[in-house]
């Protein structure tokens, strides 16, 4: 009996012993292959610490997408339904939506939000087809309702439009949609309610596509979407971490972005741009995943590359602006501070994923597999393979469920092939974004096609 007590010792005993041994076999082992190919060995290395760094998002995704299915779903402001509320400025950003524009501004006469303090103005940036006229003819059958910013000159891009057209803003709060979007009645009460707690800086809805029948492309992109709303920003909301104001289908309090020096009319993100800077200065940004609003994505891939080539480069250019300030704030918790580096550093996976890949290929042709061992045992490549791999596919998966459209889980084998389309693209982006920022190149705005059919005033 004393001898099976004791018997479960024996194995970590033996263990104690051989580690030292150990360790000096795989340091032995280094200097071996470090004296044999060098190059190979730091070719591991810089493989070992994409890995690292693939695994580390992986994991992120992860515990968001358990989170989301799992963890409690917060959103204070939930039950504010009844108030005194505050005077809104609804800006409508357009640019040549001749197709979309009626349907935009009809959506947003039919709010319940008191008529008496919303105000819409449609910002026409240089719209050379037939928007001009049509919100004309909205302003003069709504007359003190809607408002028209004709701007004829000026920076091109949505945030040098909104930086002229805050001169129109009445009160604190301002809603922005993009043209194709179709708010519900109730929208704009449900994105100015968090403003009533003034630690809140900017608000953000969910954003659901409404041409999801489309065709394939279409149908992927409402995955997309889903995943990235549904879960992503509703776990980073539940987790008190770095939701994300996306441009649209969101609010900002006026006098929060005159602080932190008003919209930044040189970068292609400007809602990511807004969102840190808000974050660096103490304000917060609230999701709130019930303030859902229909939107027209993308139906051809040369127009949906486009657009992820201007997101990935605008947001990029955020990285290199405001990585340093976030770590230095003083206004920004520790998991805020995590949260947002990971977030800063999102498009740079795409580009670290085709590197990893060509440094295995070089690996492999180096016939360096004693190497590759040395700095990334078994168990990290099983880790990789499955937190790395396919840990944003899981996120979709969950997003599925959770809006009941299990069929869609078909598709989730194709979204590999959309994955591997952006990943040309988003690297080509990152390389522009540095050429752009050495050379002082001027940005050059691609608007995003649009399909609807026009509806009349």
């Amino acid at each position: 009996m004393r001898l099976n007590r004791h018997a479960g010792l024996l194995p970590c005993c033996v263990a104690l012993q051989t580690w030292p041994l150990q360790a000096l076999a795989q340091t032995q082992a280094w200097q071996h292959e470090w004296a044999q190919r060098p190059g190979s060995v730091l070719l591991s290395a810089a493989l070992a610490l994409v890995v690292v760094v693939m695994m580390v998002y992986g994991a992120r995704q992860c515990v968001y997408s358990l989170n989301r299915v799992f963890g409690t779903h917060r959103y204070p402001y939930a039950g504010i339904d009844q108030a005194a509320w505050p005077m809104v400025t609804v800006f409508v950003a357009a640019h040549n939506e001749e197709k979309v524009i009626a349907s935009n501004l009809n959506a947003l006469l039919a709010s319940d939000y008191p008529q008496e303090r919303i105000k819409v103005v449609v910002v026409n940036d240089r719209s050379s087809d037939q928007t001009a006229s049509i919100v004309d003819a909205f302003v003069q059958t709504w007359p003190g309702r809607i408002e028209a910013f004709h701007r004829a000159q000026g920076k091109a891009g949505k945030a040098a439009a909104l930086k002229d057209a805050m001169a129109h803003a009445a009160g604190d709060i301002a809603v922005i949609f993009d043209a194709d979007y179709t708010p519900g009645s109730a929208l704009i009460r449900q994105l100015v309610a968090p403003f009533f707690d003034p630690e809140v800086g900017a608000v953000m809805g969910r954003v659901v596509p409404r041409n999801v029948g489309k065709n394939l492309l279409t149908r992927l992109l409402d995955m997309e979407r889903s995943a990235g709303y549904q879960v992503d920003q509703q776990a980073r909301m539940n987790l008190r971490a770095v939701p994300q104001y996306g441009g649209t289908v969101g609010g900002v309090r006026l006098s929060a972005v005159q602080a932190v020096g008003g919209w930044s009319d040189d970068v292609l993100a400007e809602d990511t741009d807004i969102t840190f800077r808000l974050l660096i200065a103490g304000w917060k940004t609230v999701y709130n995943n019930a303030a859902a609003c229909h939107e027209e994505v993308p139906e051809e891939w040369f127009v949906r590359l486009r657009q992820v080539h201007r997101w990935a480069k605008g947001h990029n250019q955020v990285l290199m602006r405001q990585a340093w300030a976030l770590l230095r704030s003083p206004f920004v918790t520790s998991r805020e501070r995590i949260d947002g580096w990971l977030l800063l550093h999102i498009f740079l996976m795409q580009p670290l994923l085709v590197l990893g890949w060509l440094l295995a290929i070089t690996l492999y042709y180096l016939d360096a597999a004693e190497a590759v061992t040395l700095f990334i045992p078994a168990p990290v490549l099983m880790g990789y393979a499955v937190m790395g791999g396919f840990a944003a596919f899981l996120q979709m998966a969950y997003a599925v469920l959770v809006d009941g459209h299990r069929d869609r889980i078909r598709l989730l084998p194709i979204q590999l092939l959309n994955f591997l389309g952006t990943l040309p693209v988003i690297s080509t982006a990152l390389a522009s974004c540095i050429h752009d920022r050495l050379t002082g190149q001027e940005l050059v705005w691609h608007k995003t096609v649009r399909y609807q059919a026009q509806v009349a005033p």
